[in-house]
């Protein structure tokens, strides 16, 4: 009984000098450092807080923050420690107003307010390719809003025609922008630029120079950007180059960061499961690498593996290593060695023999859960895989690690055994569902959106795993099933049947029919046939083709109302093979692969490119629309005069961005010059700008000095660039 009692009288005592205590930023800012800097960029604060707390009480905060940090031990710190972490953290957020000098029991009072005027707040960052690590592709800016949108114009333009050794007629890179500066990257050699967020100005530039690496490299071009880290007092941009060297610099001057790796520059091919059988260095990395805290993880591209000179490549390990000394922190191999898990879904030892299987797209993670999450591609070669019976963990799929150690948490395979070419292909998406569901969407380039629980990877939707057409290839090895979510439903067609051929006319789907003869029709995860088989056909046509479906663009996500923002395009592929021969040691690569048309237009029925929403709360469709006007030379064509066809789309995938009002949409490489806002519940057109040349690296937008800019990079019409909209002063 007495203990009891002492317990509630030091309990009344705490809370009585807890209501005392008065909240101090700067004590916070101590506390931040040494509980939390290790989990959280602060870049990612600031997003976090406006995007999810302005209007809030700042005491729900507060609770929030005492539930969830530190990570490892949630609760552990004071309620007067907790009260100067929540200072300190709407201080980073330029909160208006402060809590500087308030007591817990004056958190009830003050609400969490956004400074600025109210069109929106007067500085917010985009500190990540896809704008947060959440990677939903959202802001909640409202400055452009349905009411002025189509007042949007050109603020400044940034021409990408010097850099590198010749002019850039493509770019898609995807800036970010913090603290009024924007980073990018441009030219052939992958310079890194420094960009007046207001006026367009060069602050400064940085130029890899990697010689014969850069000459030897797979991939040779600006690349899709690149990452920024700050520990409070050091701002760091990291960019991949050709080479595959990866760069710290100072994110104020541009200069290297000297006490990072080797002068600020860390050599990626040290310590990669080379292949014996292969002189070159056969990998690079075209996204930029994916920071938490004070990680810094890097995946792995190679080139294209239609017709690999061998089964065996380069392995693409998933390495992190730490933000400020560039030391190697863990490592994570796709293609286990045995004895690891997933080993024995590679038959025959085959996981020895075998290379490719990296992360070539962005990576997201959920700090509060300590995850960072892979989307891993397939092993070499993309048509035949022969050479590597069985599933092939962890290839095509996506695996869950602790991001500071590397420890493996869970993974969901979305292809077994991949010769699609179908790679996990886009940074998946961390949606905070209305209802409080937290889950993670992978956007595929079968056009399935896989619905996970993103603490435990188990399916939220059941997932089925239903039969699919077997191989009849010399050698071949397919899986028996595949899996197909129950929801959502495909967002974009699959297979291709009589039912799916051009049919505007009588006269066009007999011209289709003729066509396909010489294919194989083939259902939905048909495998690649040879060229002049048995039944003399020159190959097998799969929709959605090699390149989806998605790709690389990924989605955007709405976490006002749940709905997720899907580019896709219908195009189909012809999966051929031909004996490998002189070429290759593989028995079989991919053949000719020209895909049929009637008279030069495209053999199914569009559209051929949509922007699709899709409710993640009900997994269901709410609309779908063409993501393009019907070109002229369909219009126009011989076949359709006199006839009424629909907007008709075009085989680009669009990039994404959704605001608090807005849904935006370019039309991606290929596409027209335009940018079009579209009604975020119909899908309906509310405005169209023209651009100087077709949208190519994803837009972003931020606030600057009171005023909303939207940013992307524009090829296609001379030299790359870089544009900002705006609304007129």
């Amino acid at each position: 009984m007495f203990i009891r009692m002492l317990f509630v009288m030091l309990s009344a005592f705490w809370a009585v000098n807890t209501h005392a205590q008065v909240a101090s930023v700067e004590r916070g800012a101590t506390l931040f450092q040494s509980e939390c800097a290790r989990c959280h960029v602060q870049a990612d604060i600031e997003m976090r807080i406006r995007n999810s707390w302005i209007g809030r009480p700042a005491n729900e905060l507060h609770q929030e923050i005492m539930s969830t940090m530190p990570a490892e031990t949630p609760g552990s710190l004071s309620p007067a420690q907790y009260l100067d972490l929540t200072a300190y953290v709407l201080g980073l957020a330029s909160a208006t107003g402060s809590i500087e000098n308030m007591t817990i029991t004056d958190l009830a009072g003050f609400t969490i307010r956004q400074g600025g005027e109210d069109v929106g707040p007067d500085y917010m960052p985009w500190a990540n390719i896809n704008g947060d690590l959440n990677a939903n592709r959202y802001s909640p800016l409202e400055q452009i809003n349905v009411s002025n949108v189509q007042d949007l114009q050109i603020a400044w333009r940034w021409k990408a025609e010097n850099f590198g050794p010749r002019p850039e007629g493509l770019n898609v890179t995807s800036p970010i922008m913090v603290d009024g500066v924007l980073y990018a990257t441009a030219g052939t050699t992958r310079n890194v630029v420094a960009i007046d967020a207001e006026s367009g100005q060069t602050l400064w530039m940085w130029r890899p120079m990697e010689g014969e690496r850069f000459e030897s490299s797979p991939r040779k071009n600006s690349g899709k950007g690149v990452a920024y880290w700050t520990d409070g007092q050091n701002n760091v941009i990291f960019v991949v180059t050709p080479g595959y060297f990866m760069a710290a610099l100072d994110a104020k001057t541009g200069d290297l960061v000297e006490s990072f790796a080797d002068g600020g520059i860390l050599d990626l091919t040290e310590g990669l499961r080379v292949s014996p059988v292969r002189d070159d260095l056969d990998v690079t990395l075209t996204f930029p690498p994916t920071v938490v805290g004070d990680v810094v993880v890097v995946g792995a591209a190679h080139q294209v593996s239609m017709r690999p000179p061998h089964a065996d490549n380069i392995k693409g390990d998933v390495r992190a290593y730490d933000a400020r000394s560039g030391e190697l922190l863990w490592t994570h191999r796709n293609i286990p060695v045995a004895g690891e898990m997933g080993y024995d879904t590679w038959l025959n030892d085959s996981a020895q023999t075998s290379g490719n299987g990296g992360v070539w797209s962005a990576m997201s993670a959920d700090p509060e859960l300590g995850l960072i999450y892979l989307p891993t591609e397939s092993a070499t070669g993309d048509r035949y895989g022969g050479d590597r019976p069985g599933n092939n963990l962890f290839t095509n799929s996506v695996v869950a690690l602790d991001y500071r150690t590397g420890e493996y948490r869970w993974h969901y395979q979305f292809v077994h055994h991949d010769i699609w070419d179908y790679d996990t292909p886009s940074t998946p998406i961390l949606a905070d569902l209305p209802d409080g569901r937290k889950v993670l969407v992978q956007l595929t380039k079968q056009a399935f959106a896989y619905v996970l629980d993103r603490a435990t990877g188990e399916p939220i939707w059941e997932i089925e795993e239903r039969p699919v057409p077997q191989t009849d290839v010399p050698g071949e090895w397919t899986a028996a099933t595949q899996p197909h979510p129950t929801k959502p439903p495909a967002y974009d067609r699959q297979g291709i049947s009589d039912a799916d051929l051009l049919n505007f006319t009588p006269e066009i789907l007999a011209k289709a029919r003729e066509a396909v003869k010489p294919y194989r029709m083939g259902e939905f995860f048909a495998p690649p046939s040879v060229a002049n088989a048995a039944d003399g056909t020159l190959g097998t046509l799969s929709l959605p083709g090699t390149l989806g479906g998605s790709n690389w663009e990924g989605g955007a996500y709405d976490p006002d109302t749940g709905v997720l923002y899907i580019p896709s395009r219908t195009d189909v592929a012809v999966l051929s093979l031909v004996p490998g021969a002189e070429f290759s040691t593989v028995d079989w690569i991919q053949g000719p692969a020209r895909t049929p048309t009637v008279n030069g237009l495209p053999i199914v029925r569009p559209p051929w490119g949509r922007i699709t929403a899709m409710n993640l709360s009900t997994g269901e469709i709410d609309w779908t629309v063409a993501n393009a006007d019907t070109p002229a030379r369909i219009a126009d064509h011989p076949l359709l005069q006199g006839v009424e066809i629909p907007r008709t789309g075009i085989p680009t995938r669009a990039g994404l961005l959704v605001t608090k009002s807005l849904l935006f949409a370019g039309e991606g490489q290929g596409g027209n010059p335009v940018f079009r806002a579209h009604d975020k519940k119909t899908g309906e057109i509310l405005a169209e700008i023209d651009l100087p040349a077709s949208q190519t690296g994803l837009p972003m937008t931020y606030t600057q000095n009171g005023k909303q800019y939207i940013v992307m990079a524009v090829s296609g019409s001379g030299s790359a660039e870089i544009i900002a909209l705006a609304l007129p002063n």
